[in-house]
């Protein structure tokens, strides 16, 4: 087993390797607009996962997911290549979920900050129920 910094520089160097030959070697015509997000490689070294976001619609994206899946066999023999471990890992590829979640946090940010601005005019004109002061002072004990 490996130490898990080393898989770590691993997955930041295949990461880098497969960017790269996605920019210059992959002449697909179904490969959109991609973006490797992050790579991570088993502490092992046998697998890597390569995390991907691509610009477009669905259709899009599934024709990126396709032509990756075919270019999987030159992506990986560009890792071995480039990299100098003993055996080359296998990729997956997997697309990135972040952006996905980004936006759905954002909305329900959006939703909570227009309900908290309806709380607050409803909330401008109201008295308390007890009076501005509810609690007992020494005052009042006094008196």
């Amino acid at each position: 087993m490996a130490d898990p910094a080393r898989a770590a520089r691993l997955a930041d160097r295949i990461k880098v390797i497969v960017a790269q030959a996605l920019e210059r070697r992959i002449k697909d015509p179904r490969l959109g607009f991609i973006t490797v997000t992050d790579a991570r490689v088993t502490n092992d070294l046998q697998h890597a996962t390569v995390y991907y976001t691509v610009f477009g619609d669905a259709e899009e994206q599934k024709a990126t997911a396709a032509a990756l899946e075919s270019a999987k066999g030159v992506l990986r023999s560009e890792v071995g290549k480039n990299i100098t471990a003993r055996l080359t890992p296998t990729l997956t590829f997997v697309p990135d979920e972040v952006p996905v979640n980004a936006a759905h946090i954002e909305d329900l940010l959006r939703k909570t900050k227009e309900r908290d601005a309806e709380i607050a005019a409803t909330a401008e004109g109201a008295d308390y129920v007890a009076g501005a002061d509810a609690y007992k002072t020494e005052e009042d004990d006094e008196a």
